[in-house]
């Protein structure tokens, strides 16, 4: 960030300290993850005209452009870390944070620097009061601002909601991805899988190539007949590509990815444990590929050291993240039926005597659907997280128990997991879930 004048200084009512600014932009500006629809902006308008007021900063980087319904920011995270192992200075956008909100702009990993918040806003704050930026507008020309000034050779952009009109929109990507369509966010995208389709399968741009990750029949046409309008090549890794998990030998497991009769790779390792990252790998395998093409250097060697040091060099969190052990206790930022169904999966496959979940969830999601896939044989800890957004602890297990699922209601996430804890014994396992924000309390 350019440091400003002092003229500059004594026109503005300057913000000082990190917290303040961040309590100013919370205060100011309409947040998605706080209030929901009422934050969420059905167009461009307001981010092109922050580009333009940042010089377009958009278009002095390269960048990768992930989109999708689950594992968007599972599959971002893998592809920076690669490009970090390769030597690449590496932009990381995604949304939303977990503890700090600087988690969403990172360079090779490192969170941007709290004093570049905070110039940042001072400088442009009476620009964006003339604007009426959303939070996530905000944040995207932030992010943009701070890889164009910092020089990145290469930045992740993970979209925050759909994809045709989100504010990371403005790039123009080496590759578009999307990672998968299920039915989320259904009062702003559309209630069936196809209007979200076509919504996500606006990222993709003219002569850009696009990988998705997930072929689905009933879709698939969405994104061919858009690959036939933008003249894009399309690539489907689930078709393309096929991975096998080799018999375990390691504290982590290792895999071979396969293209049809030719091993591309054989034991590979992430550090993600979640078995829904095997999915997420197969995108994450075809995106750099389509990179190599393009003439990004990727050595296999570094291919193999980025998955497997995605969180160390990207600080991902709450992807089936382990917190303690004795009881076993593991959180995961799942929070529509597609994910959650995952989850479940995962939970029956961990040794454990009792199962103990701390769950909350947000009042615009589909609860019920959600509900139906969890477990009858569980202790559960009702809450609720600490935005509007969320849904009352009360009301969640009132809707819990009509499908059979037993449990006690608390006022926060912390009373709910201090009493899985005392309730749980050392050889039980303790789940927390439902919410990111559920997730990003307990952590």
């Amino acid at each position: 960030m350019k440091p400003f004048s002092h003229l500059a200084i004594q026109q503005f009512n300057v913000l000082k300290s990190y917290l303040e600014t961040l309590d100013y932009l919370f205060e100011q500006l309409p947040m998605f993850h706080r209030i929901g629809a009422a934050a969420y902006k059905a167009d461009l308008n307001n981010t092109l005209r922050i580009a333009e007021l940042l010089n377009h900063p958009e278009r002095k980087f390269r960048s990768v452009h992930v989109a999708g319904t689950n594992g968007k920011g599972s599959t971002s995270h893998m592809i920076a870390s690669v490009l970090q192992s390769a030597g690449y200075k590496t932009g990381l956008y995604t949304s939303p944070h977990l503890k700090d909100f600087r988690e969403r702009i990172r360079i090779n990993g490192k969170m941007i620097p709290g004093q570049t918040v905070i110039d940042f806003v001072n400088l442009y704050s009476k620009d964006f009061e003339r604007i009426k930026p959303s939070f996530f507008e905000w944040t995207v020309g932030l992010a943009f601002d701070y890889f164009a000034n910092e020089q990145v050779d290469i930045a992740v952009i993970e979209t925050g909601l759909g994809g045709r009109l989100d504010s990371t929109n403005i790039i123009t990507p080496l590759v578009s991805v999307i990672t998968n369509i299920g039915l989320d966010h259904t009062n702003l995208l559309g209630d069936t899988l196809k209007k979200i389709a076509t919504e996500k399968a606006g990222i993709i741009k003219q002569g850009i190539p696009v990988v998705i990750g997930e072929y689905n029949d009933n879709i698939v046409h969405v994104f061919i007949d858009k690959a036939k309008e933008t003249s894009s090549e399309i690539l489907f890794a689930d078709k393309n590509l096929s991975a096998v998990k080799n018999p375990p030998s390691a504290a982590l497991p290792d895999f071979s990815i396969w293209e049809g009769k030719n091993m591309l790779y054989d034991f590979l390792q992430i550090d993600l444990t979640g078995n829904y990252q095997m999915k997420n790998v197969l995108t994450v395998i075809q995106t750099l590929r389509v990179l190599k093409k393009q003439g990004v250097s990727l050595l296999d060697r570094y291919i193999r050291e980025g998955l497997n040091n995605v969180k160390a060099q990207t600080g991902l969190m709450g992807r089936w993240q382990i917190i303690s052990q004795h009881p076993l206790t593991i959180c995961d930022v799942a929070h529509n039926a597609e994910g959650i169904k995952y989850v479940v999966e995962q939970l029956s496959e961990t040794p454990h005597n009792r199962l103990h979940i701390v769950l909350g969830m947000v009042n615009d999601k589909d609860i019920t659907s959600v509900l139906n896939l969890l477990p009858a044989n569980a202790e559960y800890y009702f809450c609720r997280a600490n935005i509007p957004r969320a849904l009352d602890a009360t009301e969640l297990a009132k809707q819990a128990t009509a499908l059979g699922l037993k449990g006690k209601s608390f006022f926060t996430v912390a009373e709910a997991l201090q009493a899985a804890r005392k309730n749980a014994k050392e050889d039980d396992l303790i789940f927390i879930g439902g919410s990111t924000f559920v997730v990003a309390e307990a952590l």
